[in-house]
């Protein structure tokens, strides 16, 4: 169902030119693509918790967000809470291209965040408020494409 994805990135009045390759795309150039990576690039840091025998506990993450004080954990904190102002704008004007846009900025933000710092670092209090963020951004992703009637898979 990416294809959908595309109809929705324009505005109704907009022209739209249909390019099959790169929808078919499994690149960054892809939007769609780029943003199911993102959510599955969370997911596989998840998965690395686990294989690592790393504790998770959300409570001392949440507790921990203060710690989160890199530029692009603010930038992506800022993002997320972005969200339900995005799906109102969306919602109340019929412009779903909205909701595309700011997928696709927030996984930019989170490719970004990923490359940048060490999310599975040393420091526990650090390690889970960092897994806290990602798992907002994930939710955030997971709902936003949704909505789009795009999946949100786990792993590419």
């Amino acid at each position: 169902m990416r294809h959908v994805f595309f109809y929705v990135m324009r505005k109704p009045e907009q022209h739209m030119d249909f390019d099959l390759d790169l929808a078919k795309s499994e690149s960054s150039d892809n939007p769609v693509y780029y943003i199911q990576y993102a959510h599955a690039r969370i997911c596989s840091v998840l998965r690395q918790l686990k294989e690592r025998g790393l504790n998770w506990d959300e409570r001392i993450g949440l507790a921990n967000t203060h710690l989160l004080t890199e530029p692009h954990e603010a930038a992506l904190m800022l993002l997320v809470s972005r969200y339900p102002e995005v799906i109102d704008v969306s919602a109340r004007l019929c412009e779903p291209h909205q909701l595309a846009y700011y997928l696709r900025e927030l996984a930019n933000g989170l490719h970004s965040y990923y490359n940048a710092v060490p999310l599975l670092c040393e420091q526990e209090d650090l390690r889970l408020a960092r897994l806290c963020l990602l798992k907002a951004v994930r939710q955030v992703i997971k709902n936003g494409l949704e909505l789009l009637g795009v999946s949100a898979p786990e792993s590419m």
